[in-house]
């Protein structure tokens, strides 16, 4: 991070800004929320004392290109401006903003076909069979009864809403006997 650092502060020497705060998280944030720092930015942002915020690239900030757009968005909500020295954005120029823009509808863009492939498979799924959802709960003492008296596999598995081969997983965990079961005897 130092030279994301020194980077930065030499930038806001050329301007003439004296007056700042650098906000670091340190070791492995990787994709989880666990960013203090970026969390009080966000706080110190929320109450308006930020004015600009300055990244050294943008991979350094956003995680994905959702909480990229949604962040700058906040930003933009809340009158805060942003640059990316390294990325070359600078949201206080209109070049900058229309870029971003731009990267917004891209990243809509993609949120859209993402949820066409999702509703794509589910409707594939659907149509050869498979079940959506969570799983049935079945009840191992209405099983054990159901096969005690005779029934197969599929009928057991028709009455009571849940997959054949559920049903046979059923069967081989239970700790139940047929007799047990059909004495009403609970483990």
């Amino acid at each position: 991070m130092d030279l994301q650092r020194a980077e930065i502060l030499q930038f806001l020497k050329a301007r003439g800004w004296s007056s700042f705060e650098v906000y670091e998280d340190s070791g492995k944030t990787g994709t989880n929320g666990n960013r203090p720092a970026l969390k009080k930015l966000l706080q110190d942002a929320r109450v308006r004392n930020i004015d600009l915020v300055i990244c050294w690239k943008l991979d350094r900030l956003f995680r994905s290109l959702k909480d990229l757009v949604n962040t700058l968005q906040e930003f933009e909500e809340l009158g805060v401006e942003f640059i990316s020295l390294k990325d070359n954005i600078d949201l206080t120029t209109a070049s900058g903003r229309l870029l971003m823009q731009v990267i917004g509808a891209m990243a809509e863009f993609e949120c859209a076909l993402i949820k066409e492939r999702v509703r794509a498979g589910l409707k594939n799924a659907k149509a050869n069979g498979k079940r959506l959802g969570r799983p049935t709960v079945i009840d191992a003492t209405e099983v054990v009864e159901m096969r005690g008296k005779g029934y197969s596999l599929a009928t057991i598995a028709n009455a009571i809403g849940a997959t054949k081969s559920g049903v046979s997983k059923t069967l081989r965990k239970s700790s139940l006997t047929v007799t047990q079961a059909r004495a009403g005897v609970q483990n």
